[in-house]
């Protein structure tokens, strides 16, 4: 077996020993190993190939490292074509939480998640990815009839809830 160096923070080459010693790994090469086994093979999966996909994608930072937060703002922008949904919160005192939601092919996804794994400064980076296409046609309302934005309430029921309150306003 071929001998490779890898940088990496101290604290987590400790949670990658102690992660070895708890689940019964032999050291952290094998640790690191299966992780790089199901990193490259997560999006290998051929199921996933040429069907419509929602993902969610979850990064959390330190609130003092405004480039991470700048970055995803810029990612958001440069993928608008698959960024369904975006938001940011506060999570304790100092960390920042930016969560996605993406719908696309699976290579865009993959891209996309790529991107903010390459962040720097970025603390945890998790995602799920979903086929939407298995519902078909319908079985998802008109998600898509308002651009996938906006899930408050129809027009028509805040065309009525207008009239409710001028029909108020007159008595």
């Amino acid at each position: 077996m071929t001998v490779v160096s890898v940088s990496m923070p101290e604290e987590l080459l400790e949670r990658i020993d102690r992660f070895a010693d708890e689940h019964g790994y032999t050291g952290r090469s094998e640790v690191v190993r299966e992780a790089s086994r199901n990193l490259l093979g997560e999006f290998e999966d051929a199921k996933l190939e040429d069907r419509a996909l929602m993902a969610v994608v979850t990064v959390l930072f330190n609130y003092e490292t405004t480039s991470v937060e700048e970055r995803m703002m810029r990612l958001r922008h440069e993928d608008e074509g698959i960024v369904a949904s975006n938001f940011h919160s506060h999570v304790g005192s100092q960390y920042c939480m930016e969560l996605f939601v993406l719908e696309g092919g699976l290579e865009e996804i993959s891209a996309f998640v790529g991107k903010v794994r390459a962040t720097k400064d970025t603390l945890t980076v998790d995602y799920s990815v979903t086929p939407v296409d298995e519902f078909g046609a319908g079985a998802l309302g008109d998600a898509h009839a308002h651009g996938g934005h906006g899930h408050g309430a129809s027009e028509e029921a805040e065309g009525e809830a207008d009239a409710t309150a001028e029909a108020n306003e007159d008595d």
